[in-house]
């Protein structure tokens, strides 16, 4: 059994290496581009998301669940399977591990480098038909998605896919990177957009990385544990 603080570095050092990988492939594809080489491009930045993800649920995902995300964290809580007060310690250890990402990135990248992309800060497309509105309605659907996938694979012990749990939770940011990328940025994660934003001063559309993964986040965890955790206690 893990104590509440080896919980609460579990999830500073996983969402850390999210915010670390995701912004700093985006700033890897901007230098590529810069200097007319072959660049990083969709694919790539959406493998290295999925892939850090993967990776940090796998390695911490019997200490505090890996979490990494308030979106995931606040679907826990509506269904009673964590407290309020560890909810919001959570948060602030998944903020305070974007932030350290981010802040790093933006010492160890020049300057010329990560402002064209604000440090990978996630932003709506310049469409004129696309909306904040559409923006959260991406993001929440994105983000159920996600939380789905985590509640079927880590929190249901029926699951098929339990023992392969963090890949599958890898996978589901990888799609979900490569069908939004484009249009938000696909950050399913308030923190993935908060520490960069913070960072950089980029606060462009930034409430859509809010509403949107949270109201997906609360949605997926009800539906999911009503439908079918009835049976099963919470943890």
């Amino acid at each position: 059994m893990y104590s509440l603080s080896q919980k609460l570095f579990a999830e500073f050092i996983g969402t850390f290496t999210l915010v670390f990988i995701g912004a700093g492939a985006i700033c890897a594809d901007q230098y590529l581009r810069m200097n007319g080489q072959v660049n990083v491009g969709l694919l790539a930045i959406a493998i290295a998301n999925g892939l850090a993800m993967a990776i940090m649920v796998s390695a911490i995902g019997h200490i505090s669940g890996g979490h990494l995300n308030p979106a995931i964290t606040i679907g826990f809580w509506v269904t009673r399977r964590l407290g309020t007060f560890q909810t919001l310690l959570y948060w602030i250890a998944q903020i305070l591990g974007a932030l350290a990402a981010s802040f790093l990135l933006l010492t160890i990248i020049p300057e010329s480098v990560w402002r064209p992309v604000a440090l990978g800060t996630p932003d709506l497309a310049p469409l004129t038909d696309f909306t904040r509105m559409h923006a959260m309605i991406l993001e929440a659907v994105l983000t159920f998605f996600l939380v789905f996938v985590y509640f079927a694979t880590i929190v249901d012990l029926r699951g098929v896919a339990n023992r392969l749990a963090g890949f599958v939770v890898g996978l589901a940011i990888t799609v979900g990177t490569i069908a939004a990328y484009p249009f938000t940025g696909a950050a399913m994660n308030p923190v993935r957009a908060f520490g960069p934003a913070l960072a950089t001063r980029h606060w462009s559309n930034h409430g859509v990385y809010w509403v949107g993964p949270l109201f997906g986040g609360v949605l997926a965890g009800v539906i999911y544990d009503r439908l079918f955790l009835r049976d099963q206690p919470p943890a």
